[in-house]
């Protein structure tokens, strides 16, 4: 039996054996695919990351895809049940790594593209791809620097589809309409090393930091919001001491990082917690890292086109959540764009034997074509 189109597509990508950041010929591959179609395609490389900006049409409103063509490496072979870059089916799942995150659905996005631009080949505005090879790794040659491209020429995204797999139990059950930012802090306290038989000649940066790390462990740094569940606090790696138990130790290091919502701001965490740190006589170095500001799309066309698409093809109310981690979405949202995310089941992303149900592609494959109807074509 002949494989259907989305399932020839996802086949393709998955036997590329893309581990971050590489592309292995994948973005190539989407591009001898769109061109025919009426795409025009833009490569663009930053250092090692392949990026392509694919787009037809030159008037707004731009209906976009947002993903990435990166997976992360598959771990020991001999764990899996088949070769994880020889895509396989069983029983009605593809099993390969990038099933799921997210080869699945951009082939989904392909599929759907090509059928809806042989049924409205008139259709208003444009549809553009935003592909990169850098999500899964730091995120600096990838999206940001093809925002940054699209933003210095005055190209704007309306709506943008980011095809994370965002269900949970049946596509389309979940769906993402903003995420939390993300926000880490290296901390360093600094003290004077010393024999513990002598603990008045010297000063321990543990305990010295103690309170202070439960004022801020236990700290409510805020209630959340409609959308938003509350600011959290985790240390993530905590390290002090020479190894001897007879040695106190000059410094501590303490790496913790906030996922935190539109209630705060960056600047305004960062002061929270250097106030604490001050207030406890504390001498220490602080280095942020910004992975990502939050961002929420609470309502508008692009919400609305995707609940009615969800609807129209599985029948199921879609929940709007922002948990989990961040995506590259957060990229995208500060240029006004509005941004969601809709992918397949998450439930084996970057584990062993990840995989897919063929008919879940296909469905997703249905919704994206619902949308683009709904947001491209004019309804009298």
């Amino acid at each position: 039996m002949t494989d259907s189109l989305v399932l020839s597509l996802a086949k393709d990508l998955i036997a590329r054996p893309s581990v971050t950041p590489a592309d292995e010929g994948c973005q190539q591959m989407m591009a001898d695919f769109l061109a025919p179609l009426g795409f025009t395609i833009e490569p663009l490389v930053f250092h090692d990351t392949t990026n392509l900006w694919a787009r037809k049409g030159t008037t707004g409103p731009v209906f976009c895809f947002a993903g990435h063509t990166d997976v992360v490496p598959a771990g020991p072979a001999e764990k899996w049940n088949t070769p994880p870059f020889e895509p396989t089916l069983i029983d009605g799942m593809l099993y390969g790594r990038g099933a799921a995150d997210m080869k699945g659905s951009i082939a989904s996005f392909m599929a759907a593209v090509q059928r809806f631009v042989t049924d409205h080949p008139d259709h208003q505005g444009s549809i553009a791809f935003l592909i990169t090879s850098d999500e899964e790794g730091p995120f600096i040659n990838g999206t940001p620097k093809v925002v940054e491209t699209l933003e210095a020429r005055q190209e704007k995204i309306t709506w943008c589809l980011v095809g994370e797999p965002s269900s949970t139990a049946h596509v389309g059950d979940v769906v993402k309409n903003g995420r939390r930012g993300s926000l880490t802090g290296d901390l360093t306290v600094f003290g004077i090393q010393g024999h513990v038989a002598y603990p008045h000649l010297a000063e321990n940066p543990v305990h010295l930091a103690a309170p202070a790390i439960y004022e801020l462990a236990t700290k409510q740094w805020d209630n959340g919001n409609e959308f938003f569940p509350a600011t959290s606090f985790q240390i993530a790696n905590i390290n002090a001491g020479t190894g001897a138990s007879n040695v106190i130790p000059g410094e501590l290091q303490v790496q913790f990082n906030f996922r935190y919502s539109t209630e705060l701001t960056d600047e305004q965490i960062k002061q929270q917690v250097e106030d604490i740190l001050t207030r406890h006589g504390l001498r220490y170095e602080l280095k942020w890292t910004l992975s990502g500001q939050p961002f929420l799309t609470g309502s508008g066309k692009l919400v609305e086109a995707t609940q009615r698409a969800i609807k129209a093809i599985t029948g199921r109310e879609t929940e709007l959540s922002t948990s989990g981690g961040t995506s590259d979405g957060r990229f995208i949202a500060p240029t006004g764009a509005q941004v969601i995310e809709l992918g397949p089941v998450n439930a084996t992303i970057h584990k062993v034997n990840e995989c897919v149900r063929v008919a879940d592609l296909e469905t997703l494959s249905d919704i994206y074509y619902h949308m683009m109807q709904q947001l491209l074509v004019k309804h009298d």
